[in-house]
């Protein structure tokens, strides 16, 4: 890695200092209420429940493998009235699956929702497949929507005794529409006489300026910050029975999010991520690596001509390179310095990612990086 030349690097601070001021208060990432919070009760329930695709092409369970798929099928017959207990079933058109789906807030029964359906066994593919009636339970236990229908696939298998060509996930698939809603979950939002919210991302700052923002709109106090992610929102008066109303108006209300100074480094990928209010208090850095390069340059040898012995040989030459990086130097970075200017200058130096996430660590080792680190 080539060394970091302290005026080279000074100069480019400067200029990117210059290009890009820092004006105190000059600029703010407005959000809306609604896109930073959650009302609480006002959530998805997930919905699994499992069941039996068939109409397969020979790309189901094997019935000796799965013996889950050879009971499913059993007690599906002795519905009908047939009993194959005693028979040796052979079949690989039926797999059996996990059948998820999500069940939005105030959905009514009656409503169409998309399914996910998954093979449990070593089905091949769900290609043609037709997905059996199942039944959609939650947490509880409660049957909430009843899926079937033929499953939708992105991906696909095919070959020989000599090769295979799989492209995708056949072995997952959706239906769209594919379950109905049978049972809606109670929740009477407009006899509520207080809700709370809840920050997406939680912070002090942000929950005191939405809920400063929420009582400027209303005209009192009627939101209470309870911690860094709750807000408590009661209904004022000209708002009680129409909290449907209040919600709508409040969400609309425009807030600054504040968000911590923080960096997030994915060691795996050497991807860096930072806030733009990260700072570096003054310190100095000097970047260098012990690289020791070997290359080999064999040569044959052969004997002189007419010789009456001898033989032709190879003969090894290496060559061995070391630099320990005795011209790099130490660089001050004045107090006050933002790291997206560091990054910059270190960017426009050729400066890799690996070598970036190792000054920032260092940096940081040093006390003199004012933000979070993040590891991935």
């Amino acid at each position: 890695m080539p060394s970091l030349p302290t005026r080279a690097l000074s100069l480019i601070l400067s200029l990117a200092v210059a290009a890009f001021p820092v004006f105190p208060g000059s600029a703010y990432a407005y959000s809306r209420i609604k896109d930073v919070v959650d009302v609480e009760g006002v959530r998805d329930n997930v919905l699994m429940g499992v069941g039996l695709v068939v109409g397969l092409n020979g790309t189901g369970d094997s019935l000796r493998n799965a013996p889950f798929t050879l009971q499913a099928v059993q007690s599906l017959l002795e519905q009908q009235g047939i009993n194959t207990r005693s028979e040796t079933l052979n079949t690989k058109n039926i797999a059996f699956v996990t059948v998820t789906a999500t069940l939005p807030p105030f959905a009514t029964a009656g409503t169409k929702i998309d399914v996910t359906v998954s093979t449990m066994g070593d089905a091949k593919s769900l290609q043609g497949g037709t997905l059996l009636v199942t039944s959609l339970q939650a947490n509880g236990g409660q049957t909430y929507a009843v899926a079937q229908g033929p499953i939708a696939i992105a991906g696909f298998t095919a070959g020989g005794e000599a090769s295979t060509v799989t492209q995708g996930v056949p072995t997952a698939g959706r239906i769209a529409n594919g379950a109905t809603i049978e049972k809606e979950i109670d929740f009477d939002l407009a006899q509520m006489k207080e809700l709370r919210l809840a920050l997406r991302n939680p912070d002090f700052t942000t929950a005191r300026r939405i809920a400063q923002s929420i009582n400027t709109y209303v005209g009192g106090a009627a939101a209470q910050m309870l911690d860094p992610g709750t807000v408590l929102l009661r209904v004022p008066a000209n708002y009680t029975g129409n909290i449907v109303s209040l919600v709508t108006d409040i969400e609309q209300l425009r807030v600054d999010p504040d968000t911590p100074a923080r960096v997030v480094i994915d060691e795996a990928s050497g991807i860096i991520v930072m806030g733009s209010d990260v700072r570096i208090n003054e310190v100095a850095i000097a970047q260098g690596n012990l690289t020791i390069r070997v290359t080999e340059t064999p040569q044959v040898s052969q004997p002189s001509p007419f010789a009456e012995e001898g033989e032709t040989v190879i003969v090894p030459r290496t060559d061995i390179q070391i630099d320990e990086g005795k011209d790099n130097k130490l660089i001050v970075m004045r107090s006050g310095v933002s790291l997206q200017t560091l990054v910059n200058g270190l960017n426009a130096l050729g400066v890799g990612p690996r070598d970036m996430i190792a000054i920032l660590q260092a940096i940081k080792t040093a006390g003199a990086l004012q933000a979070e680190i993040e590891v991935m």
